[in-house]
């Protein structure tokens, strides 16, 4: 393969997202790195680098990037903006069969579309090797203080996106004045990791699963647990990530005893639609469901979470769930019920500081494999279509794709 020219991508997904694959001082590190190779960026009034920061760092703005060998985005991309036969890379939010990107998938396949998702991008373990969970676990852990902040009128802090940079962030944190609440943080990844670092710096205490179920504190604390705490085996054998990962199924929630003394819930570990539910929708009814706030950054629409019942916007953060109707009401109407932040591109909020993480990802493990070969492994791992059909490793897409979901 000779690749000769990469364009990165207007985003015209809506709500707007104003990242980028690449910031303009990685485009000029790479443009140095690779004389050959030509990068162009198409012309944006929204993203968070402006045209003219990417022409000062040496990199052509064009409207029309029609003859560019790859296109990078970040979201998906507009079904009418897809150019037939050339290699896309994005997160198509595909792969567990969202109904909502069927038809992208199947126009993708239609054009000829060499389709490559980030998400698929792994290491020979399966690791993920670039991905923007960091700054949506930092974004959604924030959130998750700025909600409880707002429906308890309890302190006012900036909103993430007001905020210049991480640092202008942390310092919002100092301004924080919790009651002695219990706070619960989701998964062990790259999410879990970046929330981690919010609790941290707000000066939350932390304490083990055990502590934090069976004991009271005069300030507010948090605990993390991960999947191999909060689900079980249905055949009362000990649990095994192992067999857990092979047999998401044979598995149901071990979550009871956490509703019942959590105030605030930060969900960020990944979930298997094949794998029970953190709890179930009638649980919310019982009384001693005691959990108030919910930050699912996963967001996955009547997912582990069955209470996000849709996503949220940066402009529209929050809405409240009724405990007893089952049903939507408007923010913060009432404190007896439940306020869920599911705002499905936290990343967004702070643009420029996750933009240029992801790049230096990009830079490090992507793009050395994809300007040799799109037969290297990490990349042929990672590719959805090619050539008008589905690859070998997602022909289980193929019911998905004719329409057929789940």
């Amino acid at each position: 393969m000779t690749t000769t020219s990469i364009a990165i991508i207007r985003e015209e997904k809506v709500p707007q997202d104003t990242r980028t694959p690449m910031t303009p001082a990685q485009a000029r590190m790479i443009k140095k790195q690779y004389p050959s190779l030509k990068i162009l960026c198409q012309s944006s009034k929204i993203r968070s680098y402006s045209d003219d920061e990417y022409r000062a760092a040496g990199i052509d703005v064009s409207e029309d990037v029609s003859n560019a060998d790859i296109l990078l985005g970040v979201k998906e991309v507009q079904i009418e903006r897809l150019i037939p036969d050339k290699t896309y890379l994005f997160f198509s939010h595909t792969i567990k069969k969202q109904p909502y990107n069927q038809q992208l998938l199947k126009t993708i396949i239609d054009n000829k579309i060499r389709l490559i998702d980030y998400e698929c991008l792994a290491d020979q373990k399966g690791i993920r090797v670039i991905a923007f969970g960091r700054w949506a676990g930092i974004v959604g852990a924030y959130n998750a203080l700025w909600t409880f902040g707002q429906k308890y009128d309890a302190f006012s802090i900036k909103r993430a996106f007001e905020c210049k940079d991480l640092i202008e962030l942390f310092g919002q944190l100092r301004q924080l004045s919790l009651p002695p609440i219990k706070i619960l943080i989701t998964g062990n990844g790259r999410v879990s990791r970046g929330g981690l670092e919010i609790l941290e710096a707000a000066q939350i205490r932390r304490v083990d699963p055990e502590q934090y179920l069976f004991q009271q504190f005069d300030e507010p604390v948090y605990t993390q647990i991960d999947v191999d705490v909060y689900t079980k085996r249905k055949d009362g054998q000990a649990f095994s990530f192992e067999h857990f990962f092979k047999n998401p199924g044979a598995h149901k929630s071990n979550f009871k005893t956490f509703y019942k003394t959590t105030d605030v819930l930060i969900m960020a570990a990944y979930w298997d639609p094949k794998a029970p539910k953190l709890f179930e929708l009638e649980d919310v009814k019982d009384e001693s469901f005691k959990i108030r706030v919910i930050a699912d950054i996963t967001c996955d629409i009547d997912g582990s979470v069955p209470t996000t019942i849709r996503p949220t916007t940066i402009d529209d953060p929050v809405y409240d769930f009724n405990l007893h109707s089952l049903k939507e009401i408007p923010a913060f109407s009432e404190e007896s019920q439940l306020s869920v932040m599911s705002i499905d591109n936290l990343p967004n909020e702070l643009p420029r500081d996750a933009s240029e993480s992801f790049g230096e990802q990009l830079m490090e493990f992507v793009l050395p494999d994809l300007l040799k070969s799109f037969d290297a492994p990490i990349i042929k791992n990672a590719t959805i279509a090619a050539g008008g059909d589905l690859t070998e490793k997602f022909a289980y897409l193929r019911d998905y794709l004719e329409g057929q979901v789940d």
